[in-house]
């Protein structure tokens, strides 16, 4: 996740060093961090003892990783929270009717942030990961909501960097818009194998009564048995379920 926050600043430093840690670390030793941060060694390793301090970090002999800290702050967050409370046992359903992996999306800056994921032994092999970020121009739960997103935001996805991540990545801004206007006429959005090659998904937006996208949640399986319009109506009724119970929700 990227700051924009001074490095000079002790914030900043703290973010540099929390944001070295990739998903498939174990562990990562001091001189490494201070490789990946860029920042002096004994700086690190000061405010290492002190992100342990807070159990934001935790030390291990084979060196530093993550904390129960973060993932307890987290939890905390009163809008996930919410609408993970509300969401889930629609995704529950979802899975147990397609048994196929599923996937609850927020919109964060230009990307997806994915806060939940259910899928079972068979599951797809995905990029996506609980807490993981992807692009809004080449998910469906991107384009979802993209699609219900004010022009501004639309133009500035589609006149900025699509980078190609497979030979089926859409990079033309006039083929996304027009996939942009469809999805607002059917309430769904599709993926075929854009992201990740062999991966299909079908997604609907979660949207508040005034329209604007709160989530998306979707089903994604491998194209080699899964047809996303088969699940079309299911997706479909599983986002307005849940819109409907927020909107019931004091804010």
């Amino acid at each position: 996740m990227e700051s924009n926050l001074d490095p000079r600043s002790v914030l900043g430093r703290i973010m540099l060093i929390l944001d070295a840690f990739a998903v498939q670390d174990h562990a990562v030793g001091l001189s490494e961090l201070a490789r990946r941060t860029g920042l002096p060694k004994a700086t690190v390793h000061r405010m290492c003892q002190d992100l342990v301090a807070a159990r934001l970090l935790s030390l291990s002999p084979a060196g530093y990783r993550l904390g129960l800290g973060l993932f307890e702050l987290g939890l905390r967050a009163a809008v996930e929270r919410t609408l993970l409370e509300v969401a889930v046992p629609f995704l529950q359903d979802l899975y147990a009717r397609t048994r196929e992996t599923v996937h609850l999306g927020v919109l964060e800056g230009d990307e997806v942030v994915y806060v939940s994921k259910i899928g079972g032994h068979r599951q797809v092999s995905a990029p996506s990961r609980v807490g993981g970020r992807m692009p809004l121009y080449c998910t469906a739960i991107g384009k979802a909501l993209l699609a219900h997103s004010d022009p501004a935001t639309v133009e500035r996805i589609l006149s900025g960097r699509l980078v190609r991540r497979t030979p089926r990545t859409i990079v033309a801004p006039g083929l996304l818009r027009a996939q942009l206007a469809r999805v607002l006429e059917d309430g769904v959005a599709y993926e075929y194998e854009e992201s990740s090659v062999g991966v299909a998904c079908v997604a609907a937006p979660i949207l508040s009564a005034e329209g604007h996208p709160v989530a998306a949640l979707s089903v994604t399986g491998p194209t080699s048995r899964f047809r996303p319009a088969d699940q079309v109506n299911p997706v479909r009724a599983a986002a307005a379920g849940v819109a409907s119970i927020l909107a019931r929700r004091p804010r």
